[in-house]
């Protein structure tokens, strides 16, 4: 299992948009993205740095999506 990278956030914007997550609605800085089919959903912070591992891990567990899945991608 690889070891998860650090992430820009439009990357991971383009990544879940790749996963079939649509862009929901967005409250200041935090993009909410939902999965059409298994109305997950998907929060985004879109700052200028990268996205802490921690919170993509947390991004990728409330989204339902596998680690490895969203490196492929």
């Amino acid at each position: 299992m690889p070891k998860l990278p650090s992430f820009k956030p439009r990357e991971v914007v383009k990544k879940l948009k790749k996963l079939g997550f649509l862009e929901h609605h967005q409250v200041g800085s935090h993009l909410t993205m939902k999965h059409p089919v298994t109305k997950r959903r998907a929060v985004v912070p879109l700052h200028l740095k990268d996205i802490r591992k921690g919170t993509l891990l947390s991004l990728l567990h409330e989204a339902g999506i596998d680690k490895d899945a969203f490196i492929d991608v």
